[in-house]
């Protein structure tokens, strides 16, 4: 059983044990694949993605039910669009947390300010 001083600390804990130890929980950190780390991929069943009418991929767009898709729309040149041009899967505007593919539309789509 660990001791605690008068000013509530753990007696015995030096400086340096507590920075070895802090440097190995980084170290544990520093192997967690960064996809474990991502935010989660918008669905197509999503509440947002079926109300904006999400999909994946601009060729999978309902031309009928949405007239006003090109099959040059897609999320990664949206204003709305928040990865690098070369990103498969970034954050959207619309979607708050969840991530959506560069490939994909929805009918918030809009034009990079200086592209159109």
């Amino acid at each position: 059983m660990k001791q605690i001083n008068d000013e509530g600390v753990a007696a015995g804990v030096t400086r340096r044990a507590f920075a070895s130890r802090m440097a190995g929980g980084v170290g544990i950190v520093a192997l967690v694949p960064v996809t474990a780390w991502a935010a989660p991929h918008a669905e197509e069943a999503d509440e947002t993605s079926i109300a904006l009418g999400y999909k994946h991929d601009t060729k999978n767009v309902d031309q009928k039910k949405y007239p006003k898709h090109a099959a040059t729309q897609r999320c990664v040149n949206c204003a709305m669009w928040q990865g690098a041009a070369a990103d498969p899967w970034a954050g959207c505007a619309m979607f708050g947390r969840k991530q959506i593919a560069a490939e994909g539309w929805c009918m918030a789509w809009a034009p990079k300010p200086g592209s159109a």
